[in-house]
């Protein structure tokens, strides 16, 4: 038996092309084009306003390889966790995050991760594939039924911070946002959605090239070759120097000023002069820094900083005119906080 074509992978032009070729009018494409982006709904039995003998006939020939919730955990902050399963039976992990004044949605871009970052659970995982467009599209739409269903909101920003490298799946990421935008698809602003990137120099050039619209953040988390490299095996083939040409360049093409985040380690990174390093590299562009609190992870045994070491480095970064926010950590009794995204399930 030969296996079902993904329709989610055609173009409403294809779309149309493929109804032709079936005697079906152009206008039905465009109905089954809205049912898959703009609804979206996640099986042809849905799709409501199609005679029945045409969603059988698209039963038979086409898939559409939904993903699905397979468990949910609630934290005591009211931060949502859930494993998704992928079409294939692999597992991947995002997260709702509530507050006062937004609903935020941190989705994965791929299955695993293949940078070994020493202070993320996802890097002791191993890489098995990218995440297409319509898998990374299909967690924002379930987290985002999770944020009506949960607190009467729908979602209001999205961040590529679960599990992977955006930037090494830059195809579909990019596509996957060009349906979350579009007109013809979720219509969300790219002011509300942030790729970030543990710094691939070479991408974060590809970017300003294609124009990206949407917020871009660097996971920093040292301003010196040595202490990065150490914790950041990426950091020997994508330097500091590296990345802030690539920087340059990219807001020089974009006019978006960049976010560093930067966790504080105890005894590693928290010492003033890592913040007089900090501030250096923040003189490059405009830019942000979030601090961010280290939540543990069983592979590694990195300790978060001090409250007062962690306030003398946003006072010292403050006075040099960096524009600095102190990021408390949201669904650490779940593994659900920065770093601590890792399927451990079956």
């Amino acid at each position: 038996m030969r296996e079902k074509k993904d329709i989610r992978v055609l173009s409403l032009e294809r779309l149309k092309e493929v109804f032709a070729e079936m005697d079906e009018p152009a206008y039905r494409a465009v109905q089954v084009y809205e049912w898959l982006w703009k609804k979206p709904v996640f099986t042809f039995e849905a799709m409501s306003n199609l005679p029945k003998s045409l969603r059988q006939r698209l039963e038979e020939s086409y898939a559409i390889r939904a993903v699905k919730i397979n468990t949910s955990q609630k934290s005591t902050d009211g931060t949502v966790k859930s494993s998704f399963r992928l079409h294939d039976g692999n597992l991947i992990e995002g997260v709702l995050i509530p507050a006062e004044e937004r609903m935020t949605a941190c989705v994965s871009s791929q299955v695993g991760c293949s940078l070994t970052c020493k202070f993320c659970a996802t890097g002791y995982m191993e890489r098995k594939r990218n995440l297409d467009a319509a898998e990374i599209y299909d967690q924002v739409v379930l987290i985002d039924r999770q944020a009506r269903e949960t607190y009467g909101l729908p979602l209001s920003n999205i961040v590529y911070m679960g599990m992977g490298e955006p930037l090494l799946n830059y195809k579909n990421v990019m596509a996957s946002v060009d349906r979350l935008t579009s007109p013809d698809g979720l219509g969300l602003s790219y002011k509300r959605i942030t790729v970030s990137t543990a710094g691939i120099a070479k991408m974060i050039r590809r970017l300003g090239d294609d124009g990206a619209k949407f917020n871009l953040a660097l996971s920093l988390h040292a301003a010196n070759d040595r202490k990065r490299n150490e914790i950041m095996p990426i950091n020997e083939q994508n330097s500091l120097e590296a990345l802030r040409d690539a920087l340059k360049y990219y807001f020089a093409a974009t006019r978006n000023p960049v976010t560093y985040e930067y966790i504080v380690f105890n005894n590693f990174n928290d010492e003033l002069a890592d913040a007089k390093e900090l501030a250096f590299f923040c003189k490059h562009i405009p830019c942000k820094v979030n601090i961010i609190e280290y939540n543990p992870i069983e592979f590694a045994d990195f300790k978060n900083t001090g409250e007062d070491k962690l306030d003398a480095f946003a006072a010292y970064l403050r006075k040099q005119g960096v524009n600095v926010n102190i990021r408390r950590s949201r669904g650490k009794d779940i593994d659900a906080a920065c770093g601590q995204l890792a399927v451990k399930e079956k």
